[in-house]
Parts: C-alpha cells; structure tokens; sequence
C-alpha cells in the first residue's frame, strides 16, 4: 500500500458561462492532463437567483460525457433525442454525448432562492467519441448511500464503496464519484487503483487530505492527488464534505472547442462544418429540426 501524496491544492475560480451563469471552475482551463479522462469541474452554487437566471440555451457536444449533480434546486432540461425532464436535489443527469447532441439546461433555484450543484466533463476514448448518444436520469433514491467505518457516509453514483456499486456503469473509463461526508475528526481510507487520475474537491468544512501534508483543503478547493494505492482524509473540526472523482486516464490526443471535443483539429472542422450544414445530430436530427 502506498498513500496518495497532495500534488496540489486550488481554489475554483470564478466564471461566466452559458448566457451568462455565474459559477466556480474547479478545473477545465490550461492543461487538463492531470485529471484526464476528466475535463471540467464546474460549481454552481449561490444564494442570488439573479446569478443562474439566464441558463444555458440550445449548445452542442460531442465526443464527451456531461455528469450534472444536484444538491438544491432544479434543472429543466430538453435536448435532441426527445428527452426533457426536470433533475433536482440529489438526482445526476448522466449524458454520453458521443457522435453529437443539441440540447439546454435552464436552472431554478428553490424556494429559498439557493441553487446547488456541479457539472463533471468525462472525455471519451478516441474509438468511442462518434457512439451512439445516451442519456440517463439517476434519481436521488436510486444512488445509494453506505456509512463509513471510519464515521459519516458516502454517497456512491458511479465506482464502488465498502463493497456498494453505484448505479452509473457501462462506462469505458471505469469513473469513481463519490460525496463523501465525514463528522468532525472522522478518517477516511479509500483503495484507487495506482494508475487512475484522483482529485477531491470541498464543499464545505474543512480536512486533511494526506497524512504527510499539514495544509487543509476547504470550501471552494481542489485536492489534485499524485499516484498511489490508498488516500486519507481526516476531517476538521466542524467536518468535512466533498466529491471525490478518479478515473483510468486515456493518454490520448485532445483537440477541444468549447463543447465538443475531439483528438484533432481536422475533426474539430468536421464538427464545425456540420453544425454549420446542419448535419451535426446524427441520431433524430432530422425530426427534431423540424419541432423547432
């Protein structure tokens, strides 16, 4: 066994997106190599409805997969397969894009005028980015939820924890993501296999994230980890709470364009000329052009 050592500690920065959404970019800016097959980490929490008002309208993606998880609030969702819906408190919308997918996300924030949530961007191998889209809703009485032997709990949507599956699976980069909260004082172990990608981001509280490291990671911080076989959390003194996520990297090329991402330029091109020509969508395309 070897403990995972802190690679790095941030904090998400603030961001606008969509039609004008404020949120907190964990990561997704610069080089994302060290969190491949991740590509985004997006915070969408607040208390001034005014910050989500304006949503994210109609946008495309390919060759990616969105994870939207909700802790307050809700999404209405409708996208080109004919899927619309309403996610909120505790539920995941898991969406493969693969070959390309059109579709918009109009947040609304509860009574109590707070909004919460995270979008997770998942890259796909370069064998599956054209695949047929899929998409699922995952209900929060779906996602089980197993008590720690250390104190506290974790929420379990994809990967296993104390022997507990999640409900997401079929997935190519065999994806972990976790919310974990743990009481003031509690320990954390969790086996990662050595050659996954594994970062931690808090929500709230405060911890120790590594044994041998004596900065604590809080609100708002990412905890990027270097190889090894275990990690460790110890929480502070008011506890701690936060979305652990690890994934076998892909190593591949990473060609990107807002929403759509690809292993090279030439097919960022396609992508572009197909929007364009109105070829994008390949599955329903043609019916759900013709609802707009």
């Amino acid at each position: 066994m070897t403990i995972r050592q802190i690679q790095s500690i941030t904090t998400s920065r603030p961001t606008l997106e969509g039609a004008g959404v404020h949120l907190r970019r964990a990561f997704g800016f610069g080089n994302t190599a060290d969190y491949d097959p991740f590509l985004l980490l997006d915070d969408f929490r607040g208390d001034d409805p005014a910050m989500f008002k304006a949503g994210f309208p109609w946008h495309p993606h390919r060759g990616i997969e969105t994870i939207t998880y909700m802790l307050e609030g809700t999404v209405e969702h409708q996208d080109s397969l004919g899927n619309k819906g309403i996610i909120g408190p505790g539920d995941v919308q898991w969406m493969t894009a693969g070959s390309g997918i059109i579709h918009q996300e109009m947040p609304l924030p509860g009574k109590d005028g707070r909004m919460g949530g995270f979008q997770l961007w998942a890259n796909l191998p370069a064998n599956q980015k054209m695949m047929e889209p899929r998409y699922r809703d995952v209900r929060a009485n779906e996602i089980p939820e197993v008590a720690l032997p250390g104190g506290g709990c974790a929420r379990v949507i994809a990967g296993v924890a104390e022997g507990v599956k999640g409900p997401v699976g079929e997935l190519v980069i065999l994806p972990e993501y976790l919310d974990i909260r743990l009481p003031a004082g509690a320990r954390f172990q969790h086996t990662i296999p050595e050659d996954h990608h594994s970062a931690c981001y808090i929500i709230d509280g405060y911890g120790d994230f590594s044994p041998d490291d004596p900065r604590q990671a809080g609100n708002h911080d990412l905890v990027l980890y270097g190889k090894g076989t275990e990690m460790q959390v110890q929480a502070g003194v008011n506890g701690v709470r936060f979305l652990l996520i690890n994934g076998k990297p892909l190593g591949e090329p990473i060609a990107w364009y807002g929403p759509i991402v690809m292993n090279t330029q030439e097919e960022i091109q396609l992508a572009m000329r197909e929007l364009r020509n109105d070829t994008f969508i390949k599955n329903g395309g043609k019916q759900w052009r013709e609802n707009q």
